[in-house]
């Protein structure tokens, strides 16, 4: 079983799970990435060997145990520097499973190209290239806002900042403020600031973006959240 968790990055899951009589010695668990991406494993374990699995040393699994490797994905440099937007169906790569029974008979499997359906931005995709984790109370802080055009014409856009959210955190800034023309597949980053007025953990929210061509706005809110906290300390 693969799981494939949809953003920017491609995490997969891989579900491995012996269902053979015995114990298998799991030799090679590893994802072979598309032309489109790079692949970096997340099953090593921290500190001073970083070649040493999570799983240990002894690499068995024993029979209807079950095991999950996670892996990410990126798209290359070369992709990304096309300013490239994923749309639709796209292969990422193939998992590639080598292991050993107890009396030492060796066993592969490799799977067919994986897929992975693009998320629908719509015509206009909205991501957060910068932003803290943590915020005092009453302080300002900026976030890096990156808007990219998905559709197949020029857009002219506008930005409006919404502060009538249930939020604590409220934009400042000009609301209103006029972006200009935006070819298709490029992208425009603007840097935003907000204050924080309630602790807790806050979600960024309030973003409409107005195409004056078409007279059509676009909501975008929940972009990431923000943790919120009472520096109360002397």
């Amino acid at each position: 079983m693969w799981k494939i968790y949809f953003s920017d990055e491609v995490y997969l899951e891989a579900q491995i799970q012996n269902i053979t009589p015995g114990p298998i010695y799991m030799d090679h668990v590893s994802l072979e990435p598309s032309s489109q991406y790079l692949c970096t494993p997340l099953n090593n374990a921290e500190g001073k060997d970083q070649k040493e699995m999570v799983f240990g040393k002894v690499n068995y699994l024993n029979p209807m145990d079950i095991r999950q490797y996670l892996y990410c994905l990126v798209p290359k440099p070369e992709v990304i520097k096309q300013n490239k937007v994923m749309k639709g169906v796209t292969d990422i790569g193939k998992i590639d499973i080598v292991w050993k029974t107890n009396l030492g008979e060796r066993g592969r499997l490799q799977t067919s190209q994986l897929q992975r359906v693009a998320p629908g931005y719509g015509d206009i995709k909205v991501t957060l290239e910068e932003t803290p984790d943590s915020v005092v109370l009453e302080s300002s802080f900026n976030i890096i806002c990156r808007i990219t055009n998905c559709c197949e014409r020029t857009m002219d856009l506008t930005l409006t900042l919404q502060n009538n959210q249930p939020s604590g955190l409220l934009w400042t800034g000009i609301s209103g403020r006029q972006l200009g023309k935006l070819a298709p597949k490029e992208n425009l980053d603007l840097r935003l600031t907000l204050i924080a007025t309630i602790p807790g953990l806050q979600t960024i929210s309030g973003l409409r973006i107005t195409d004056n061509f078409l007279k059509r706005t676009y909501e975008h809110d929940e972009l990431a959240s923000v943790f919120i906290y009472n520096d109360s300390n002397p």
